[in-house]
């Protein structure tokens, strides 16, 4: 009987496995989908092409998106947290520099999410240190 409830258990907990790597995925494409090409997803999911600075809104979105599915992933929150930081670094800096949009808090946040990405950079590579 015992043995029935660990195989039933098992059985839910793989099929679990399974849903959220379907998800991770989903959600992983979704936010590539909205990196590329914003303007058709906005078309496609609310029937009006995104334009102006939503569409710099709808990318960042993108990179969360793809970070949610690298979080839901098998493995660890903290390289879906680098992923996110590092990539909305990079974006951010882009839309200053080339782009030219430049709010009042975007060079603040810039230089937070350069933090926050050598500090789980830093955290990242000392696990990786402390298992071998």
């Amino acid at each position: 009987m015992a043995n029935q409830i660990d195989n039933a258990k098992r059985l839910q907990r793989d099929a679990m496995k399974k849903v959220l790597v379907i998800a991770a995925a989903s959600e992983a494409a979704t936010g590539l989908a909205l990196l590329i090409v914003p303007s058709l997803v906005g078309r496609l999911l609310l029937g009006e092409e995104l334009t102006g600075v939503a569409i710099p809104v709808a990318r960042v979105a993108g990179i969360a998106l793809i970070a949610l599915g690298v979080a839901c992933w098998p493995g660890t929150p903290r390289v879906a947290m680098l992923t996110y930081s590092a990539s909305v670094t990079l974006y951010l800096a882009y839309v200053g520099f080339a782009v030219g949009l430049t709010g009042i808090l975007l060079w603040p946040a810039v230089v937070l999410h350069v933090i926050l990405t050598a500090l789980l950079t830093q955290a990242s590579t000392s696990d990786k240190e402390t298992k071998t």
